[in-house]
């Protein structure tokens, strides 16, 4: 996959390198000199293209017309709007993400202005505060098909409602399923005459309202 970032400050620069470990093929934009300096330091030379992002001739040089995704890093909300906004329009790309610095300006960034994905930190942190109150000692690992569904991690506690039922027996959420068992340090392949114990770590793939439901099925018994 070819992603071109554009903004090579905290954000854009740890993507990159995440990306780039991760063996994809990225280029990140940027034409601040002092933070040039900075990322040449920290990143692979090969991958650094000094210009500004918001230049056409810039962003041809460094391939838009064959990247695969776009993402707009800049300290600048305008900036990274008009960017996705820009790079869908003329070069039809596939994907395209964009940071919010600012949280009021959150509601901008969506189709209209051809943002798939809107990275606002101040709502994935207060996402995060809602979840781990409303699920209580269960954890969200992972994200999947943008946030709608999660892997998530529930330990049975002793007196759990589930405790000594076999999995098949048990009416778990619609859009529930159990994906394996660490019992003692050893992965489980639940079956359906597998039963729950204490201490059990239940791995799980759910949406929000079956990660309530679950949550509940795995709490202790009143």
């Amino acid at each position: 996959m070819f992603v071109i970032i554009a903004g090579g400050g905290r954000t854009g620069a740890q993507l990159a390198r995440y990306l780039f470990d991760e063996g994809h093929q990225v280029s990140i934009v940027e034409d601040r000199k002092e933070v040039l300096a900075r990322i040449h330091k920290e990143l692979p030379t090969e991958l650094i293209f000094s210009g500004n992002p918001m230049d056409p001739r810039v962003l041809e040089q460094v391939g838009i017309e064959q990247a695969q995704v776009f993402a707009a890093t800049t300290t600048s909300d305008e900036t990274n709007l008009s960017l996705c906004f820009f790079v869908r329009e003329k070069y039809k790309i596939g994907r395209t993400i964009a940071r919010v610095n600012n949280p009021r300006n959150a509601w901008l960034f969506n189709e209209k202005f051809h943002v798939d994905v809107a990275v606002n930190q101040a709502e994935l942190l207060a996402r995060l505060i809602e979840e781990e109150m409303s699920l209580g000692d269960m954890m969200t690992l992972l994200k999947l098909r943008r946030g709608r569904y999660s892997v998530v991690e529930e330990k049975i506690p002793r007196n759990a409602k589930a405790l000594g039922t076999a999995i098949k027996d048990i009416q778990f959420p619609d859009n529930c399923v159990i994906a394996a068992i660490i019992r003692n340090g050893k992965i489980i392949v639940p079956r359906g005459t597998t039963l729950f114990e204490v201490d059990d770590e239940v791995l799980a793939v759910t949406d929000e309202d079956g990660a309530k439901q679950l949550a509940d099925l795995f709490a202790k018994a009143g």
